[in-house]
């Protein structure tokens, strides 16, 4: 039986689910995203979680935090006059922003009066997460 190692490639179907199992994310009816076991391309505990699986193993995983998006970071969050804001924006909403020359993609986390808290943190960030996966196939390393 072939089991997934650090560095394989591996193909995977998820969803992404809040501690209190509200739904935020599945790639149902998309493609498996694809990723190198063990590695940084994603999140930690699902990096982590894929070892040792094999193709057509379904596996749910309870992260916490630092396994998932990290912690909150208020130094992220800045206050805003709305009229700096394009019109009509609404809480919820991605932005992109120029800061030193780098594109910074934010989040509007809320509107109170004539102000908008913007959000740099990842929606995320700071959460609990459940994690459903599928491990739809992969390819050793070491062949």
């Amino acid at each position: 039986m072939n089991l997934v190692q650090a560095g394989d490639r591996v193909e995977i179907h998820y969803a992404v689910r809040l501690a209190d199992g509200s739904p935020f994310y599945s790639t149902q009816g998309e493609a498996p995203q694809a990723f190198l076991a063990g590695s940084d391309e994603v999140i930690p505990g699902l990096s982590r979680g894929v070892v040792g699986m094999q193709a057509g193993e379904r596996k749910l995983l309870a992260l916490e935090p630092q396994d998932g998006y990290g912690p909150r970071d208020p130094a992220l969050e800045r206050r805003v006059r709305l009229s700096e804001l394009p019109s009509g924006v609404r809480a919820g909403e991605r932005l992109e922003a120029s800061l030193h020359g780098e594109s910074v993609s934010l989040w509007v986390r809320s509107i109170e009066g004539d102000s908008a808290l913007l959000d740099a943190n990842h929606p995320l960030s700071g959460h609990s997460l459940i994690l459903e996966i599928e491990l739809v196939s992969f390819v050793s390393s070491s062949r």
